[in-house]
C-alpha cells in the first residue's frame, strides 16, 4: 500500500464523486477509479458502493476513514515538526512599558517583536518609568520603554524613539472656540501636574518651569490618577499637561468639559526612549534584539 492510494482514497470519500475528486487531485477519474479498485484488492474490501448516480462509504470504508486521515496528517506534519525540533528554543523577554504609550509607538514595538520572533517572544510589562529602568538595571526586565531623561546609569543604552508635543488641559468652557492658549491665560488656574509629576525627573522639571514662567498656584491630588486630574480640570479649578495628539491614549480620560489646546508660547515635548543594558546587548543575550531595535527606530517618531 503506497501513501498516494490512502491520499486517493481520502479524497474519494470526501466528495463522494470520483470526477470532482480526481479534479481536486487532478488526474483522470478512470485512474483514479483504478487506484480505488487496486486499494481494495489489497485490502480485501469493499470501501464504496457505486452506482450511476451515487457513490457511498461502506461500513469498511467508514472504518478505514479515520485511520487514513490520522496518517496523511502524520506524514503532513513530518516538515512541520523537523522544522520545530531544530529551531533554537524561544526566550520570553519582558518589556517595561508605561502609561499612555501613543499607539504608533506600539506599532513599532509590535514589528520589533515580530522580527525577533523566532528566538524571542516579547512580553509587555507595565509601570512607572523609574521603576522600569530600575528592573531593566537588576536584570528583572529584559529592556524597557522609559519616560525621558532616566537616571544617568553608565551600564545602560538609550534609543531614542519618539517625540510627543504637549498641550494644555483645560476647562472647555473656560475657552470655547480657542485653537490655542497662553500660558498668561492660565496664570488664575491652578497647575494640575499628572500622577507621575512627583516622581519623575521630567515632571518635576516641568513643574519647574512652570513656576518661572509665572504659574505659581498648584493643586496637589494624593493618589492621584488621571481620571483625578481630568475631574479637577473639568469643574474649572485647574489645568494640566498632556500629550497632544488626539491619537494618544491619554485623550481616553478627558471628560466632557476638557480639552486639550497647543500652547502659543510655550512648547513643552515629552521624549520616550527605549532602555536595555549595553552588556546584554554588546555580545550579550539581548545583541540580536538591540540590533533589530536600531533598525527599527533608526528615525524616531514625532508627534
Amino acid at each position: 500500500m503506497e501513501l498516494l492510494h490512502l491520499r486517493y482514497f481520502a479524497a474519494v470519500a470526501q466528495e463522494l464523486n470520483f470526477s470532482t475528486a480526481a479534479r481536486k487531485l487532478h488526474m483522470a477519474a478512470s485512474p483514479l477509479s483504478r487506484r480505488i479498485k487496486d486499494l481494495e484488492n489489497e485490502l480485501g474490501h469493499r470501501l464504496f458502493d457505486r452506482d450511476t448516480h451515487h457513490v457511498r462509504l461502506t461500513p469498511a470504508g467508514s472504518a478505514l476513514l479515520p485511520i487514513a486521515r490520522g496518517v496523511l496528517e502524520q506524514v503532513d506534519s513530518i516538515k512541520w515538526r523537523l522544522d520545530e525540533t531544530t529551531r533554537p528554543q524561544r526566550t520570553t523577554l519582558l518589556l517595561g512599558v508605561p502609561t499612555g504609550i501613543h499607539p504608533d509607538l506600539r506599532m513599532r514595538i509590535d514589528a520589533l517583536a515580530e522580527r525577533v520572533r523566532d528566538r524571542f517572544e516579547v512580553t509587555r510589562w507595565p509601570g512607572a518609568t523609574d521603576r522600569l529602568v530600575d528592573a531593566v538595571c537588576d536584570g528583572r526586565l529584559a529592556l524597557t520603554l522609559a519616560r525621558l531623561p532616566v537616571g544617568g546609569d553608565p551600564a545602560l543604552e538609550q534609543l531614542p524613539v519618539m517625540s510627543e508635543r504637549l498641550g494644555a488641559v483645560v476647562p472647555r468652557d473656560a475657552f470655547p472656540g480657542r485653537e490655542s492658549v497662553a500660558l498668561a491665560e492660565l496664570a488664575d488656574l491652578a497647575y494640575a501636574g499628572s500622577p507621575a509629576a512627583g516622581t519623575h525627573a521630567y515632571f518635576r522639571g516641568l513643574d519647574q518651569q512652570l513656576s518661572d514662567l509665572g504659574i505659581k498656584k498648584r493643586i496637589t491630588l494624593n493618589s492621584a490618577t488621571f481620571d483625578g486630574v481630568s475631574e479637577i480640570v473639568s469643574s474649572g479649578l485647574a489645568f494640566s499637561i498632556s500629550m497632544l495628539d488626539p491619537k494618544s491614549p491619554m485623550h481616553h480620560y478627558r471628560l466632557d468639559n476638557v480639552t486639550v489646546l497647543p500652547f502659543s508660547d510655550f512648547h513643552p515635548r515629552l521624549e520616550t526612549g527605549l532602555l536595555w543594558r549595553q552588556d546584554r546587548a554588546n555580545g550579550g543575550d539581548l545583541e540580536e534584539v538591540a540590533a533589530a531595535a536600531r533598525e527599527i527606530f533608526a528615525e524616531p517618531l514625532h508627534v
